[in-house]
């Protein structure tokens, strides 16, 4: 090999004014929701091991440092090809754009923007410079509309992960925190960059350091611990043939998967604390799950009954065998749809990957297959219900701001039968202080877009089944062919059209924005009839969803079912001849009083009984 060169370097040092170009022949970038999850949990939790409120900025050069890895590069003729590294680099740059974004320092904002793109000529170039990203990047950055259809794999990809990074963005960094977190970011999380000057030494690296035949991975040696703890050879190898099975089949539904259903596992039915939200607090027992369950499980052994070789080997043959067939069974109900566990889908695409351990909770090895699934739609419903509710009043659902309030659920139901469940978790429904009916000026805003469009979804479904149509929740919420749908404002963007109700454009922009002012309708209507005035579009709304059709007078008339149900549930359906602020005051009403049907508590006892 020629020269090869290593620096740890923050991520000023990295990124400023730093250029870092992609060969044609590279991977694209296929980050998906969990990756990204993990690294801003990760980095937050570094973070506030250090901070505290009332700490001066200064302080944070004093926070601990964080390693987030190596990346590796080709340089050649002072370009800089990534060759290890882009999903990292990428993710950060994303990261970087949102906290500039939400930053109100314009000091601090610029030096954000000089990790994130250079000027030259009054034209930005993205410190990942790559052409067919520029103009997605630009649009991110800017804020201003980009369009989604037909793009290359890496640019799709990067409009769905930096919705991920704006929705599982901590809430309690968002605010005063943000700037402190923004400094030690960057000045504190390292990376080292190696660097070669062939394509060739840069490749040789790369193969070296992921050569995965000297690599173990933590599931990899919790194996080789339980199996050589089983002194009876037949049974050892019956249980490693067992073990190889079931984690073939959880490898099958994605990467990690074997080693998030451990973790899942182990959290559901053995943590018994979580580590506290203070400064220097150590990792408890979910934590530790989290990070290193091979080591967690060889300390518990003695709580966790691991006393003899029949002992280790039931840990497998029962236990890990049980618990893992249900997250496999749970993780497809996640990606389709499937008839009595629906909430677990609705959950996933809210990327809930909290809802694992609180399912598997009150699951029992001796439980029969349909005690299992009564239980597992009573939590379901519960979690649909704590999301939801939580959505309308604009609190975050991520994974830092959830985990701790799920470690308590999952500790509380452990081991219930259905319908002690069901109370209990009504219970805690009942307790909470915020429902649908303590946000009555719910209102799509720059971040909760998707979720807004997913509730739409739900109500638009329940309408229409209610009503005694086919479901089409599916349609409503993904691709379906070259159809589209999104969300439609009934009022178009023309605040000079309602001068007589509000006196300012951005009174009439908040109110314009409530969730009774929206709708879920195929992107061509909003492409052709969107900007029409009230009175002009209404019509055409009879050809879309009940829910659309609801403000025309013609749909209670054609459609005795959507009538029927109207009159039975008692919500205020009503047509609309006009649409004026009392209009949508009263289709915030209605959304309001559906939203609270749909996300009803009752469901956990019919879950029950089911």
């Amino acid at each position: 090999m020629r020269e090869i060169r290593g620096n740890a370097k923050n991520l000023r040092a990295l990124l400023a004014g730093a250029k870092f170009a992609i060969d044609y022949y590279q991977r694209e970038y296929r980050w998906a929701t969990k990756q990204v999850a993990e690294l801003i949990e990760d980095l937050a939790e570094k973070f506030r091991d250090d901070y505290e409120v009332g700490d001066p900025r200064s302080a944070v050069e004093d926070y601990g440092h964080y390693f987030l890895g190596s990346i590796i590069i080709s340089d050649r003729d002072g370009r800089k090809f990534i060759i290890d590294g882009q999903q990292r680099l990428t993710t950060l740059t994303l990261l970087l754009i949102h906290i500039y974004l939400q930053l109100e320092d314009d000091e601090q904002k610029a030096q954000v923007a000089d990790l994130i793109f250079s000027m030259k000529f009054g034209r930005r170039s993205f410190n990942l410079d790559v052409d067919e990203r520029a103009a997605c990047m630009e649009a991110l950055f800017t804020g201003s509309p980009f369009e989604e259809a037909g793009q290359p794999e890496s640019v799709a990809n990067i409009l769905l992960r930096f919705r991920d990074v704006t929705e599982l963005f901590p809430s309690d960094l968002a605010d005063a925190a943000l700037p402190y977190f923004a400094d030690w970011l960057i000045e504190n999380v390292h990376l080292v960059e190696i660097t070669a000057y062939s394509d060739a030494d840069a490749y040789t690296i790369f193969e070296t350091m992921n050569d995965r035949g000297l690599s173990l991975t933590p599931t990899d040696m919790l194996k080789g611990y339980l199996l050589a703890n089983i002194e009876d050879p037949r049974r050892r190898n019956a249980a490693n043939q067992l073990w190889r099975t079931q984690i073939t089949r959880l490898q099958d539904l994605g990467k990690e998967e074997d080693a998030d259903a451990i973790k899942a596992w182990l959290r559901s039915q053995h943590a018994t604390s979580i580590r506290e939200r203070k400064r220097g607090a150590a990792p408890r027992d979910f934590d530790r799950i989290g990070t290193e369950f091979h080591r967690w499980i060889r300390e518990q052994e003695e709580s966790l009954g691991l006393t003899s070789g029949a002992e280790f080997a039931r840990f497998i043959e029962e236990d890990f065998s049980f618990y893992g067939r249900w997250y496999a069974r749970l993780r497809e109900a996640a990606e389709t749809l499937t008839d009595g566990l629906e909430s677990v889908r609705y959950c996933a695409e809210h990327n809930f990957t909290l809802q694992y351990p609180v399912l598997l909770a009150p699951l029992k090895r001796e439980d029969r297959e349909e005690d299992i699934l009564r239980k597992l739609r009573v939590v379901s419903a519960f979690l649909d219900i704590l999301i939801s509710r939580r959505i309308w009043n604009w609190r975050a659902i991520g994974y830092s701001t959830m985990q701790y309030a799920m470690f308590l659920v999952m500790r509380d139901i452990r081991g219930r039968d259905a319908s002690d469940l069901a109370r209990t978790l009504e219970g805690r429904l009942a307790g909470e202080t915020e429902t649908f009916v303590t946000n009555d000026r719910f209102r799509l805003h720059g971040t909760n877009g998707r979720q807004i469009h997913r509730l739409l979804a739900r109500m638009t479904d329940y309408v229409e089944t209610q009503a005694g149509r086919a479901s089409r929740y599916q349609e409503y919420v993904h691709r379906h062919g070259n159809q589209r749908y999104e969300v439609e404002h009934i009022w178009a963007d023309h605040p000079e059209r309602h001068t007589d109700e509000f006196s300012h454009p951005s009174d009439f922009s908040e109110y314009r924005n409530r969730i009774g002012g929206l709708l879920l309708l195929p992107k061509s209507f909003n492409a052709s009839y969107g900007d029409l005035p009230y009175a002009e579009k209404r019509g055409h709304y009879l050809k879309h969803n009940l829910l659309a059709q609801s403000l025309h007078e013609k749909a209670y008339d054609r459609d005795p079912g959507f009538a029927g149900f109207a009159h039975s549930s008692g919500l205020p359906f009503k047509p609309h001849a006009e649409f004026l602020k009392a209009d949508l005051d009263a289709r915030q009403e209605l959304y309001r009083q559906l939203a609270e049907t749909v996300w009803n508590p009752e469901r956990l006892a019919r879950a029950a009984e089911s």
